[in-house]
């Protein structure tokens, strides 16, 4: 069945899947975070209490996967398209897509919409009202690769530059605004969709004029440990929020990551553009494991993610699901009653947050901008090169598979299949 129609039929049947009551959404994107660094998905270099009691709460995806680099995760997300159909350029975004993103069709579905955090798709000073384009009836987002992003950040909010974050940090003016946002929804009965775009856990712009704040009292930005400290207590600020104004159950909470773990992070700059860097890695099982993002490998792309709406989705579950970034918008778009511009890429996995053997995705896909590609199950990966891996007992991809090995996998053929019918450009 081609995607267009498996929508369709998801959208039929929305009601029969979860009931009447459209939730408030509440979708928390980490920045430059895999599942390494997540308790929840065994990491144990630092610790994510708020982010593993969510999990706990709900429900853990063990098989979702983004682009390996932000832009693309980002244009993926609120288009339901592949990033190789849309042919956009690094930090903008198609005009003629910006009505049918996801927050254009939940706002047109009732919902009231916000933003808070990176946008990344324009350079706000040069474009200040594309977040209203694009649905959002609120946003406060910082001015990327035009100031800060932490300490005294660069903010536009609502199409005007904040002239009072002097002395304040980012990420706790991005809580204050979406938690406003909520409590004001509320009070008008309006259900709603915040987007909480993290800043979190990408290190500090380099290519501005002036250098961005270190921490006050340090003479380093923040390190990558510490930045993942601090986005776990963002994420259990703001459900602390939602616990106060006591819309847990009426909320559906999804957070996943951009892109995978970063590979390095910036501590502090030396002279001219010179800096000092610190390499990233996680610890899982005792297992040193490097940050992977850029790279097509599964530490660039397997990224996590956590549902949890009390009530509807079973505390403590887990699902072997095949997500990817497309199938957000139809997800989300079936489940506050949307419209959903067709065609599309991506899979309503609704039907997973009831059941943990739900399979409708038969493979999932991830693209770099010089179009190397792979599609993937949740075992075996092939990449337009031809290349075949087992990354269940492979996951490094050292060793591809041989021809003769090829024979004997029934998914060889069916990915092969599914390859060719994406119909990928080639690129120079």
């Amino acid at each position: 069945m081609p995607p267009s129609k498996l929508i369709l039929a998801a959208l039929c049947c929305s009601v029969v899947a979860i009931g009447d009551d459209r939730p408030n959404i509440i979708f928390i994107l980490a920045d430059d975070v895999g599942c390494e660094p997540i308790g929840a998905y065994g990491g144990t270099r630092w610790k994510t209490p708020n982010i593993d009691a969510l999990a706990a709460a709900g429900m853990r995806f063990d098989y979702c996967y983004s682009m390996p680099v932000c832009h693309p995760s980002r244009t993926t997300l609120l288009t339901g398209r592949y990033p190789f159909r849309l042919n956009s350029k690094w930090g903008s975004f198609p005009r003629e897509l910006e009505s049918q993103t996801l927050p254009a069709r939940l706002k047109a579905a009732g919902y009231r919409t916000a933003v808070a955090g990176k946008w990344q798709l324009c350079l706000m000073k040069d474009d200040k009202q594309q977040p209203a384009r694009m649905g959002f009836d609120e946003w406060s987002v910082f001015g990327w690769h035009e100031g800060a992003r932490f300490h005294e950040p660069f903010i536009y909010q609502n199409g005007r530059l904040r002239t009072d974050t002097k002395g304040k940090y980012g990420p706790d003016l991005y809580v204050e605004f979406l938690s406003d946002f909520i409590e004001r929804s509320q009070e008008d009965e309006k259900p709603f969709f915040a987007f909480y775009s993290m800043a979190l856990a990408h290190d500090v712009t380099d290519d501005i004029p002036v250098q961005v704040p270190y921490v006050p009292g340090s003479d380093r930005w923040m390190n990558y440990g510490e930045m993942i400290t601090s986005m776990d207590q963002m994420v259990g600020r703001l459900l602390a929020r939602l616990d106060e104004l006591q819309l847990r159950r009426n909320t559906l909470i999804l957070f996943t990551g951009d892109n995978g773990t970063a590979v390095r992070s910036k501590l502090r700059h030396i002279t001219g553009r010179n800096y000092e860097y610190e390499k990233v890695y996680s610890v899982v099982d005792n297992e040193r494991v490097p940050g992977g993002k850029g790279t097509l490998l599964d530490i660039g792309t397997h990224v996590p993610l956590i549902a949890s709406w009390q009530g509807k989705i079973k505390p403590g579950s887990r699902s072997s699901a095949l997500v990817d970034f497309s199938d957000f918008l139809p997800t989300l778009g079936q489940l506050a009653s949307a419209d959903v511009p067709l065609p599309i890429d991506g899979n309503s996995f609704v039907g997973a947050l009831e059941a943990n053997d739900f399979r409708q995705r038969t493979f999932a896909f991830s693209e770099r901008k010089d179009g190397r590609a792979w599609v993937r199950t949740q075992r075996y990966k092939l990449y337009r090169s031809g290349k075949f891996f087992d990354v269940q007992s492979d996951p490094r991809e050292r060793s591809p598979l041989s021809s003769a090995e090829r024979k004997q996998i029934a998914e060889f053929a069916a990915l092969r299949r599914s390859l060719e019918g994406l119909k990928i450009p080639n690129r120079k």
